[in-house]
C-alpha cells in the first residue's frame, strides 16, 4: 500500500483550461481526455461529428453528476458549433462548466479542444450547451437538490 503522503506527490496537478497553453475556458474543468481512433471515423477517414458530440455529452454528464445524486438524462443540446475537424490520433479534451442549475435541470457548457497528433498544437474544435434533467426511479423529473448522504455513500 502506498502511504497517503506519497500519493499526493505522485498525482499530477489537475490541468484546467487556464493552464493549457494560454487557452481560457473561464474556469471550465477538464473532464474528458481521449484519443480519436480509426474506429471513430467514417469511410472517408474523417472523425464522425456524432462521436465528438457523444464525448461532449459524456463530459456534460460527468460535470452535472457532481451536483445531484439522481440519475441524469440529456434532454437538449444547443448552440453546438463544429469549428474545426478532429483527426485520428488527435487527443480530444472536453472542458465543462455549470452554466445554470434549475429546479430539475442543469445546463452545462462544454468546449472541446484537441492536442494535434502532428506537433501538439492545441485548438478549439467544438462547443455546445447541454441540458440534463434529474430523474427518479419512475423516470420522471425530480428536484436537483442533493439528498442527505451518509458517510461512505457516493
Amino acid at each position: 500500500m502506498i502511504p497517503e503522503q506519497e500519493i499526493r506527490t505522485l498525482s499530477r496537478p489537475r490541468r484546467t483550461a487556464k493552464t493549457m497553453k494560454g487557452i481560457d475556458m473561464n474556469d471550465g474543468e477538464l473532464v474528458i481526455r481521449v484519443v480519436a481512433m480509426p474506429a471513430d471515423t467514417n469511410p472517408s477517414g474523417d472523425v464522425f461529428g456524432g462521436w465528438l458530440l457523444s464525448q461532449m455529452d459524456l463530459a456534460a454528464w460527468v460535470e452535472a453528476r457532481q451536483h445531484t445524486p439522481h440519475r441524469l438524462a440529456t434532454v437538449a443540446m444547443d448552440n453546438v458549433a463544429l469549428h474545426r475537424p478532429v483527426y485520428v490520433g488527435d487527443c480530444l479534451l472536453c472542458y465543462a462548466k455549470v452554466e445554470r442549475i434549475g429546479r430539475t435541470s442543469i445546463t452545462i457548457q462544454v468546449e472541446a479542444m484537441v492536442e494535434r497528433v502532428d506537433g501538439g498544437a492545441t485548438e478549439q474544435v467544438t462547443e455546445g450547451r447541454f441540458v440534463l434533467v434529474a430523474i427518479g426511479p419512475d423516470r420522471k423529473p425530480v428536484p436537483i437538490e442533493a439528498e442527505e448522504q451518509t458517510p461512505g455513500q457516493i
